[in-house]
């Protein structure tokens, strides 16, 4: 797995999803809750497509989250550039193709 890479936010301001960070790390906390509960299902032989089915729970969970932040990105990021060059959006806009690329791809 490669390290994420991060760019400054535009103009040093804080992420689009400041106004709902603590919703984002509930549903996180939630997330990670169901993954140790996974864990205890293949550790205690749990049948296969009962542990599949808490997979693909955990996964639906974890794409709601990303397009969360991904709407939040685009509300607030994507807008902002906007509002401050031509050259900024169109940055801004190739971030949330590429984001949405490997959203796709997962």
């Amino acid at each position: 797995m490669s390290t994420p890479t991060s760019s400054a936010p535009v103009g040093g301001r804080p992420p689009g999803y400041s106004d709902t960070k603590d919703a984002h790390l509930k549903r996180l906390r939630r997330i990670e809750g169901q993954v140790r509960g996974i864990a205890r299902m293949v550790e205690s032989d749990t049948y296969c497509i009962d542990v599949l089915t808490q997979v693909s729970a955990v996964t639906r969970a974890l794409q709601a989250v990303s397009l969360g932040l991904l709407e939040e990105h685009i509300a607030h990021c994507v807008v902002d550039a906007a509002r401050e060059s031509d050259e900024a959006a169109a940055e801004k806009v190739d971030e949330v193709v590429a984001a949405v690329t490997r959203l796709v791809r997962s």
